[in-house]
């Protein structure tokens, strides 16, 4: 059966255009029910369950199955997941609005579909002959769509009476809104809200818990005392915004601070600058990463940022009183050149909220089921929640949703999700990292497995069209112990004519994951491989990352060649690349390497190669820093792992060798020449990366502590700024020049990928390099298959395809790729900061040196150089000091090495963080 809609539309020219939309209606669409004699019993994929038992409810004693609205999926998706809730019939309708509002809950229902344990069936309503409902005359969308869910809840209804005459099947509506489900009754549609649903399964009490608190009237604070001024709504938002009136930008909270947050304003206007807000009622319930609208204050009360490290305690929603008195801590008397424009929430343009991992604060009052949840995240508020099960959840690691933020609650409502584990077992503590910095660690699917190369795997005549031999150079990798996926291999040999001939060898990825499939869209969502202490999440299936890819010695394997002919002086004569494959004769570790360079009883070509590469590597890196590159510093600590039990037992900073260098140098070397390469070829499409430089402000800390130190840093240029650090020494401490560039790390900008037609700035001040790019490391990096593809295409050695030169999808892509690196290195470091906090607790108290970074009001930021660990000391009272070092018991590594931005000063990021034992 076809309908058709016609309708004009006017064109931009001025003219009128005729469309005709054709809708087709089916009558052989299955029900889902298996057995049922009306539509044959034939269905594809998940079905629901013949005579579904449970879950038992009271409500509704006979077999039934569940038919959500479009609010109960967007909402109560927590519950919707719970394993005893199986036998659901999602709609078309509700699918397409759920869609259209979250793309998150989408992807989440259609994971919950895709098990067939669930019993989960999609009903095409839109498309049966006797669902479908047409838009009646004067009904709004909203209406309309209300109306064919319950045409199709009573369908299914009357259908399913057909199985069997005497004990049919029941389907129950679920829905929140009361007209609705009104509506519902009166049309004999057997309906309830979700809350009632799950209060009358019986046997599954532990739901009740994970539903969504969405009615705030019924959850605000005894007192009803109006803590927060109202939001405004979006069309004035959007008017204000439009006007000037208010700025639009990103809410970003301290922290160090919870009474304090900054708001990053959107745009290229002249305001697109960094907004200060403080106190809670200028935060008006804004949560970290939320998009919010803001009103600038008037400039008699601007302020200045605090120096006063608070921590939200949880007190007693009630006393407000106190709240403000902590308020007026944060003001201090400050010349005016110190105030930054400030502002405050006026409302709320889009929510970014997650599932928080955390801990449940316990009522003091006895039977109490509202009990306070302390996110891992410092940034984050404090939740509300109700549970019956709050003895249980002491001491565990839980997962909660924010429902709501009701004006007059000190904090928002939510709801538990997931009880995660014990504090301090391993496990827990992991998952919650990668939780929490959104590290996609899930097994790879079936669909991406089916992609890889069956085994045995061996090169093949198709596999060397445009690839050349290179099996006979001698070539080597130097990785660090215990590495399985290496990117690169070198080589270095004298030429008949004199000259050099220099090798960097990659993995070619990129042979094996081809544009669009299911594998190379898994490689792109989680864009960077993550290296913990103890565990490695690949970017790429293991037969890649750990055999087919990795440059392993002594078999054969496919790579992509950067190839210089150099001068003893390291000046490069010509570059070439090319497709190959190679036989490397030799996996190093950086101390093998190092080993074979020093030892004069060695001499052969394997040790003849590395000695070359050494002495070309020297050079270029002192061309490098006379040019302005940076040599920052961070501290960094290794671990030494019990066999048994993998707990560390022993900790100690990183020793760079030599080696380590030498790898670095042509690592950038080939970024540098490959960039030039694609950016020649592309001009409009090359995906590279650059470091900004950072705006004078950000180096005020650091000139101040050279100051004190009666030091002049010169900060006008990358090199003025590598000079004055290299001259600022002190006799009398030594360290001193390690914090300084350590505090010059913090003030850095964070390296990004770019498209280039996107962007005019390629510079990389950290390398002080005009242009560059990532090349080298493919098998833990998507960024660098990209520019194998698009290196491949300008050399002829593969074709393109539509995506590859799109460059709105490359910035897309781009945008992903920064933030997985930047979680990525978020979630390392708070891996490192775990295994630190375990290596103390069998300890007791150890005393070390530790150095001040950072002078607070309250509290002073320390780093203990020996451990690489950094933490702050609050004093309890002004005159009588009693230290405490607090390195954030919560989630392990917000404090510790926290936001030093990554800017390619050490660039193979994989050679020192490598999973080691």
């Amino acid at each position: 059966m076809l309908k058709s809609k016609t309708f004009l539309k006017k064109t931009r020219a001025g003219g009128v255009m005729k469309i005709v939309r054709e809708h087709y209606l089916r009558d052989d669409i299955g029900c889902g029910a298996p057995g049922c004699a009306a539509c044959g019993g034939a269905h594809e994929g998940p079905v629901l369950e013949p005579q579904p038992l449970d879950p038992a409810s009271s409500l509704c004693p006979r077999p039934h199955y569940l038919l959500p609205d479009t609010n109960v999926l967007l909402h109560q998706i927590d519950v919707l997941e719970d394993p005893a809730i199986r036998n659901v019939i999602v709609l078309q309708t509700v699918l397409q609005e759920v869609r259209n509002r979250s793309a998150p809950v989408y992807k989440r229902i259609r994971d919950v579909t895709n098990n067939q344990e669930k019993h989960f069936y999609t009903f095409t309503n839109e498309h049966h002959r006797e669902t479908y409902v047409e838009q009646e005359q004067g009904e709004n969308a909203n209406d309309r769509n209300d109306r064919a869910i319950r045409v199709a809840a009573k369908w299914y209804n009357e259908h399913l009476k057909k199985m069997s005459a005497e004990n049919h099947l029941q389907v129950i509506f679920i829905t929140n809104d009361r007209k609705n489900k009104e509506k519902a009754i009166e049309e004999g549609i057997p309906a309830f809200t979700c809350e009632e649903y799950v209060k009358s399964l019986t046997a599954n009490p532990e739901l009740i818990d994970r539903l969504a608190c969405l009615s705030e009237e019924g959850n605000e604070i005894e007192n009803g005392r109006i803590i927060f001024s109202e939001h405004l709504p979006l069309s004035k938002l959007q008017q204000g915004i439009k006007s000037g009136t208010y700025l639009q930008g990103t809410f970003r909270a301290s922290r160090e601070n919870y009474l304090e947050a900054t708001v990053w304003v959107h745009g290229d206007t002249e305001e697109d600058k960094e907004i200060i807000l403080q106190g809670l009622k200028h935060l008006n319930r804004a949560v970290h990463e939320d998009i919010v609208a803001i009103e600038l204050l008037p400039k008699n009360q601007w302020v200045a940022p605090s120096s006063v490290v608070l921590h939200d305690e949880g007190q007693n929603e009630d006393d407000v009183e106190k709240e403000e008195e902590r308020e007026r801590i944060l003001k201090t008397a400050v010349s005016e050149k110190m105030l930054k424009p400030t502002g405050r929430v006026v409302g709320i343009i889009k929510r970014n909220w997650r599932p928080y991992c955390g801990m449940l604060s316990k009522s003091d009052i006895k039977e109490s089921r509202r009990h306070l949840f302390t996110p891992a995240d410092r940034r984050i508020p404090r939740i509300r929640i109700e549970t019956r099960q709050a003895s249980a959840l002491e001491g565990r690691r839980i997962i909660v949703a924010i429902d709501g933020w009701p004006r007059n609650s000190r904090y928002p409502n939510g709801h538990f999700v997931k009880n995660l584990g014990e504090v301090g077992e391993k496990e827990t503590e992991t998952e919650v990292l990668l939780l929490e910095h959104d590290v996609p660690h899930q097994p790879f699917s079936q669909a991406v497995l089916s992609f890889l190369p069956k085994m045995p795997w061996s090169i093949t005549e198709k596999d060397m069209k445009n690839r050349e031999d290179l099996r006979h150079l001698c070539v080597c990798s130097v990785d660090p112990p215990g590495c399985t996926d290496i990117d690169d291999a070198l080589h270095c040999r004298e030429l008949e004519n004199g000259n050099l001939e220099v090798g960097v060898h990659i993995a070619d990825v990129s042979h094996f994951i081809r544009p669009g499939n299911a594998l190379d869209q898994e490689s792109a969502r989680r864009g960077t491989t993550v290296y913990l202490c103890e565990k490695r999440i690949d970017m790429v299936p293991e037969l890649l990352s750990s055999n087919l890819c990795s440059l392993r010695c002594n078999v054969d394997r496919l790579a992509f060649s950067c190839i210089w002919e150099m001068n003893h002086d390291a000046e490069i004569l010509k570059v070439r690349f090319t497709k190959s494959v190679i036989n490397s004769k030799a996996s190093l570790t950086y101390a093998e390497a190092q080993m074979r360079i020093d030892s004069a009883a060695m001499n052969d070509d394997i040790t003849t190669s590395l000695r070359g590469l050494n002495k070309l590597a020297k050079i270029l890196k002192k061309r490098r820093i006379e040019k302005g590159a940076l040599t920052l510093s961070s501290p960094e600590v290794r671990f030494h792992m019990d066999s048994e039990t993998h707990d560390p037992i022993d900790l100690q900073t990183k020793e760079l060798r030599e080696t380590n260098s030498m790898v670095e140098e042509f690592m950038l070397l080939a970024n540098i020449s490959v960039a030039k390469k694609i950016h020649e070829e592309f001009s409009e499409h090359a995906l590279l990366r650059k470091h900004p430089a950072p705006p004078p402000s950000n180096y005020e800390i650091l000139v101040k502590a050279a100051k004190s130190k009666n030091l002049e840093i010169k900060t006008d240029t990358a090199k003025s700024l590598a000079d004055s650090l290299d001259r600022a020494d002190s006799p009398t401490f030594p360290y001193l020049n390690t914090l300084l560039r350590i505090l010059a790390t913090r003030c850095m900008m964070q390296a990004v990928y770019f498209c280039s037609g996107m962007d005019n700035d390629f510079h990389h001040y950290g390398l002080a390099s005009p242009i560059y790019t990532h090349f080298t490391s493919p098998i833990r990096r998507y960024a660098d298959i990209i520019v194998h593809r698009l290196l491949a295409v300008a050399i002829g050695a593969d074709c393109t395809y539509p995506e590859l030169t799109d460059k709105h999808k490359l910035a897309d892509l781009c945008k992903n790729l920064n933030f997985r690196h930047k979680m990525a290195q978020y979630a390392q470091r708070a891996s490192v900061a775990f295994h630190t906090q375990l290596f103390f607790k069998s300890k007791g108290i150890v005393s070390e040196e530790a150095y001040i970074l950072f002078v607070r009001k309250n509290a002073i930021v320390v780093l203990i150089p020996k451990y690489g660990l950094e933490g702050t000391v609050f004093f309890e009272e002004k005159d009588k000091p009693k230290p405490k070092l607090i390195y954030d018991d919560e989630i392990p590594g917000i404090s510790i090495l926290a936001d030093t931005p990554n800017m390619d000063s050490d660039e193979p990021e994989r050679k020192k963080k490598k999973h080691e034992k």
